[in-house]
């Protein structure tokens, strides 16, 4: 589904992102359960609680627009329109996934899509969004590069670096910051000293945009209006989107470092049931609609999983297509 194709403020807009919500929620709780099962292996990162930020804010940019994000990007993936089988079938490193099995949970790429990473360094897409726009300012080229980090990269050099240019040769980038309050285990304010993001981007001479990442709506109309500054030639722009993962930071924490008190408190605000709520008191969902709804996403889901299952693995002979030694290069 995509949400540009709807008027923002229509009862159809807010049903393609209740249902697209719907699809990340079920996608990443059946991963979280193959995984237990050890049918996904590595690492795996986990989306729950945050839904409203990849689907509001990708479904607020237009559809050649570059888009990187993190390891923790399977929302974002699949917003981009890259189809579920293919996403599930690398989780699975079946030859039959958007990077043939190589890249697994963390590394989800399309070119054709635009979508640039999934990548597993922290910060590590920051600068690579600097020159994707950099190209596109170079051609003349009106397009814009959204990157989605966490609050933790914004302790990292590559942030510092890839905003001063940014700002400095005013290319067209959208930063994206996801603050869920903890960089992997670590509270923000026992990282960084600056804990207004907000702030630490202005420093850059950067315009800024906060919103609850936990309305969707909000985050859709933040997003557009930040991406349309950006589109206009003013340079780049930064938006905080403040969410919450409801899980640990990936299947092998044990998150111990959050008090459970907190963690429910925030799932009073979940993104799905409170916008759900909303949309059945204004009259724009029913509760067979809401159900008809989530099992779409339930079906979708149980297709990927079959795809991914029956698809062929990478074989052992295709390994190292696509890596080089220096020698070769050279």
């Amino acid at each position: 589904m995509n949400a540009r194709k709807s008027a923002p403020d229509s009862a159809t807009h807010a049903r393609q992102l209740l249902a697209d919500m719907l699809r990340v929620r079920r996608m990443e709780e059946k991963c979280a359960e193959v995984y237990g099962a050890g049918k996904i292996r590595g690492f795996l990162h986990l989306y729950i609680g945050e839904e409203a930020c990849a689907v509001g804010a990708v479904n607020a940019l237009a559809a050649d627009d570059n888009v990187l994000a993190t390891y923790r990007e399977h929302a974002h993936a699949l917003m981009r329109a890259i189809p579920m089988r293919a996403i599930m079938a690398e989780m699975y490193g079946k030859a039959a996934g958007c990077c043939r099995g190589h890249g697994g949970s963390m590394h989800l790429f399309d070119a054709k899509r635009r979508f640039y990473g999934g990548n597993a360094i922290v910060g590590g897409g920051l600068p690579l969004a600097a020159g994707l726009a950099l190209a596109d300012k170079l051609q003349g080229i009106p397009r814009v590069t959204a990157c989605f980090f966490g609050e933790g990269a914004m302790a990292e050099g590559a942030f510092h670096e890839s905003m001063n240019l940014a700002a400095l040769w005013q290319l067209p980038v959208l930063f994206c910051c996801e603050n869920n309050l903890y960089a992997m285990g670590t509270a923000l304010d026992r990282s960084e000293s600056q804990t207004d993001l907000c702030a630490k981007a202005a420093s850059y001479r950067v315009p800024t945009f906060k919103v609850d990442g936990m309305d969707v709506r909000a985050v859709h109309a933040t997003t557009v209006q930040a991406a349309q500054q950006v589109r206009a030639g003013n340079g780049p722009a930064f938006v905080e989107y403040a969410t919450y993962r409801f899980r640990a930071h990936s299947m092998f924490d044990p998150d111990l470092y959050r008090d459970k008190a907190e963690v429910e408190q925030w799932k009073q605000r979940g993104p799905i049931h409170s916008f759900t709520a909303q949309l059945k008191a204004a009259g724009q969902l029913t509760e067979d609609d809401f159900l008809a709804l989530d099992a779409q996403a339930e079906a979708e889901v149980a297709d990927a999983v079959a795809f991914a299952e029956a698809a062929e693995p990478e074989p052992v002979s295709a390994l190292l297509q696509d890596v080089h030694t220096p020698q070769e290069v050279a």
